[in-house]
């Protein structure tokens, strides 16, 4: 009786971490990444403190999402760290931004399950 209680309550404790599991969040909408885009290509363009500091407000909190994946924080990172006001506002400046930005919607995007192709009976 004894080992049955022991059994049952070491069974609880090892359950009751995965109940108190974090809440679910919910993968960035496609409205936000096409923000953080138009704001780098704001900052790119305009060279502002202004639309570089959107750029970087907006991409920060996604830093911390749990379902994102580190290829899409990577790029996040590297367009925080590019949005910065230079002194000039040069080419090589403006295509480091912009070719950033256009990576955000492929590579943070949610990904789509693709539906298994039913298999035909073969006689």
């Amino acid at each position: 009786m004894t080992s049955t209680i022991t059994r049952v309550l070491l069974l609880l404790a090892m359950a009751s971490p995965a109940t108190a599991a974090k809440p679910y969040e919910p993968w960035p909408t496609k409205d936000q990444l096409r923000r953080i885009e138009q704001a780098a290509y704001a900052c790119s363009r305009d060279n502002s403190t202004q639309a570089c500091r959107l750029v970087r407000q907006l991409a920060d909190p996604l830093m911390d999402h749990s379902r994102l994946p580190g290829l899409c924080k990577d790029v996040l990172w590297s367009l925080m760290d590019q949005a910065k006001v230079a002194n000039r506002n040069d080419f090589r400046r403006k295509d480091a931004i912009t070719n950033t930005a256009r990576r955000i919607p492929r590579v943070c995007a949610e990904p789509v399950m693709k539906k298994g192709k039913p298999k035909s009976r073969q006689a």
